[in-house]
């Protein structure tokens, strides 16, 4: 992996970070399916005035594949996560978030994309023991509903396991905006039923409508278009890798905006995340001043 492909992806995952908190915020007041079916609808139209401007084509032609990845990639997992929010802290959804890079490590060797080693199982270990020290899971009680909503997430993290080595054929034969634009217009008409039935009890009010805009146009328009970008260059498992860093990213913006505190093993839990996502991408800051050491005469 390149420098600057590791260092966008951690990008990502700052932002992506952030998105539990405003799933946190607006899903109980607009409602699971509203909350998803709006974000979703926001993305759709960003990326489809990008399409515009750029005069890209959209991939219907490879529907049925977009339908898969569209489904797997974003209309579950959104709409598991926003479910999910109703009864979990944020920091647990985004905890139980890291494991699709396990979920991606074993699917990508199922269908061959990738393949399984030492230094990789060792970086999933080091990421779980990571957001394990960093998320302080609080004394909630593991009630049916707290159990059910952990296993969304769990179902939504298996969902984006599963979609990274199909996501990468994709950008083997399509252009990463058009695949962006056309799984979210997909996603659109999948969670449309859903979302029409909850219409009438969801609460406009302006926290939840800078939650969406922030989530639709950020987190998931421009930021999945990015990602696809960044899955052309890398493997399934690399691209992956970053979702470790989520709830590093998670427990610091709640530290510097909202005054949330930090406990004491933050440090060493980001050592273990960072560790875990070069164990896993294969990036090596110091590979090239090491080789160039070598090179000298």
């Amino acid at each position: 992996m390149r420098t600057r492909h590791f260092f966008q992806l951690v990008g990502l995952s700052a932002l992506w970070g952030a998105s539990f908190l405003f799933i946190r915020l607006a899903s109980p007041v607009l409602g699971p399916a509203v909350m998803a079916e709006s974000r979703v609808a926001l993305a759709s139209i960003t990326l489809a005035i990008f399409m515009v401007a750029l005069r890209h084509r959209w991939s219907l032609v490879h529907w049925r594949e977009l339908a898969w990845i569209a489904l797997l990639s974003v209309a579950l997992p959104f709409l598991l996560f926003a479910w999910a929010a109703l009864k979990l802290p944020a920091g647990y959804s985004a905890l139980l978030n890291s494991t699709a890079v396990l979920f991606a490590c074993l699917a990508s060797a199922w269908l061959g994309e990738d393949r399984l080693n030492g230094r990789k199982w060792l970086g999933c270990l080091c990421g779980f023991a990571g957001v394990g020290a960093i998320v302080r899971l609080g004394p909630v009680q593991p009630t049916p509903d707290v159990l059910l909503a952990a296993l969304a997430c769990l179902a939504a993290a298996a969902c984006y396991g599963l979609s990274n080595p199909l996501m990468k054929r994709a950008t083997t034969r399509m252009e990463p905006l058009a695949i962006a634009a056309t799984i979210h217009a997909f996603s659109f008409v999948m969670l449309l039923p859903a979302a029409a039935s909850g219409w009438s009890g969801a609460h406009w009010t302006p926290l939840a409508l800078v939650a969406v805009a922030v989530l639709g146009i950020v987190t998931s328009g421009l930021a999945y278009w990015a990602n696809l970008r960044i899955v052309r260059h890398v493997s399934p498992i690399a691209a992956a890798s970053p979702t470790f860093l989520i709830p590093a990213f998670g427990v610091a913006w709640g530290h510097l905006f909202l005054g949330e505190p930090v406990g004491p093993g933050f440090l060493a839990g980001a050592a273990l995340v960072l560790l875990a996502a070069g164990l896993i991408s294969g990036f090596n800051p110091l590979r090239g001043w090491w080789d160039a050491g070598r090179a000298r005469p």
